[in-house]
């Protein structure tokens, strides 16, 4: 594949973002995780502290807006006023990724993006899990969570981008059919998982 863009859902744990930031470095494309706030704040004039708040949080509102006709993806963002600040992120982060995937080929994290782009051809959706017992260990040595804490925080986690990819997609999260590749992050190491990605995209 001469031009791809991959997205990369991740169980809470799993080391999802930082396999996707080495296969980043590795393919020598552009990396898109937190950025997307950055991107998405600046587009908006919004304090980019207000977005980190509600990212990959699903609000209520959005699907009778829509239904209401109060907002359509063709007529810009000028409708966007009354709604939640999780609602105005998600469509801001909608047009961002796909704006971003007609230009570059890049690794976005997260966010819906296997969705957004599910009509682009060029679209590698990955999925990264784990044990408990294994995300538990990793939550504790690279996130510094407390080990009694450790499996609350991951399931409370999960469930809000179970919820949020629900909300937006329309779609249940974690779902195999949804990806082309679903790879459980204790079987391998970080870098042969990079290399197995990277293997599949020189097959495509």
């Amino acid at each position: 594949m001469d031009k791809y863009i991959i997205t990369i859902g991740r169980k809470f744990g799993s080391g999802g973002r930082s396999i996707g930031q080495k296969l980043a470095a590795k393919l020598g494309i552009s990396f898109y995780d937190k950025e997307l706030i950055s991107i998405a704040a600046k587009e908006s004039g919004m304090d980019p502290d207000v977005f980190k708040d509600v990212d990959e949080k699903a609000a209520n509102s959005l699907l009778y807006s829509l239904s209401m006709g109060l907002y359509s993806f063709g007529s810009g963002f000028s409708a966007m006023g009354d709604l939640p600040v999780n609602d105005k992120l998600y469509l801001l982060q909608h047009k961002i990724i796909k704006e971003i995937a007609e230009k570059e080929n890049c690794v976005i994290v997260g966010r819906c993006a296997d969705y957004v782009l599910r009509d682009n051809p060029n679209c590698v959706n990955i999925f990264v899990y784990a044990d408990m017992a294994y995300r538990k260990e990793q939550s504790v040595q690279k996130h510094g969570i407390d080990a009694v804490r450790a499996e609350h925080i991951i399931n409370k986690t999960d469930k809000s981008r179970a919820n949020y990819y629900s909300f937006y997609s329309g779609q249940k999260w974690g779902m195999a059919e949804n990806y082309d590749l679903c790879i459980d992050s204790s079987k391998l190491s970080e870098d042969k998982i990079v290399d197995l990605i990277a293997e599949y995209i020189k097959m495509r």
